[in-house]
């Protein structure tokens, strides 16, 4: 009886922690995206934040990934495990693994990414918008604050209407105050510069009001 109880817990546990990361449930508050705590559950990781409800998340690692790894295999298999579909490493990664990691409830495409260059991750997250059934995707950095906030901010004005002027504010509340090589203002304008709406990744209405912030 213990262990049936045991076992109840362990499902109900993992299906609310599911939920959590997969739901569409009317878009992240702004504390939620501006968030300085959380790991999302991932031992190493850091500043786990949503930003598009069920669709796309954000987060760096704690001490930063010096030596450029990435994700591990025991956070690949985490993360396919807690529903994500997709991981992207932004801009760092030079000593990275990527490919797809298998797990009981599907699998987990590991890939690379650059914030300037915006296209691919876009994509992913159009398709993931356009497929419920489809797992979130996973932008991270070195230290979670500076290019996977760039493409966060990315995929705010492309999917949820946001002005450049909204979203570079969103970049700057959550970077936790991290110094910028040539000056902050100059960084995110220099990603920016690369990137556009795209008129052929446009969702309807009601898709953004199930993803977008309150």
């Amino acid at each position: 009886m213990r262990f049936l109880a045991s076992l109840i817990f362990i499902v109900v546990f993992a299906t609310a922690a599911n939920s959590d990361v997969t739901s569409r449930n009317g878009g992240p508050s702004n504390s939620q995206m501006l968030s300085k705590g959380g790991d999302g559950g991932i031992d190493g990781v850091a500043f786990f934040r949503p930003v598009l409800s069920g669709v796309l998340y954000r987060s760096g690692f704690k001490g930063g990934d010096k030596d450029r790894t990435g994700l591990s295999e025991g956070q690949r298999e985490t993360l396919c495990g807690e529903g994500f579909s997709t991981g992207f490493y932004a801009d760092f990664g030079k000593n990275t693994e990527y490919g797809r990691t298998s797990c009981g409830s599907g699998s987990f495409d590991y890939q690379s990414a650059r914030s300037s260059r915006p296209d691919a991750v876009m994509a992913s997250i159009h398709e993931v918008i356009k497929n419920p059934g489809k797992g979130p995707v996973l932008v991270h950095c070195m230290w979670g604050v500076h290019s996977s906030g760039a493409l966060s901010a990315m995929a705010l004005v492309q999917f949820c209407g946001w002005t450049e002027e909204r979203a570079k504010e969103y970049w700057n509340d959550a970077r936790n105050g991290a110094p910028c090589s040539g000056g902050c203002d100059k960084w995110i304008d220099s990603k920016f510069s690369n990137f556009s709406v795209d008129p052929k990744l446009k969702i309807s209405n009601e898709q953004q009001a199930a993803i977008c912030p309150k």
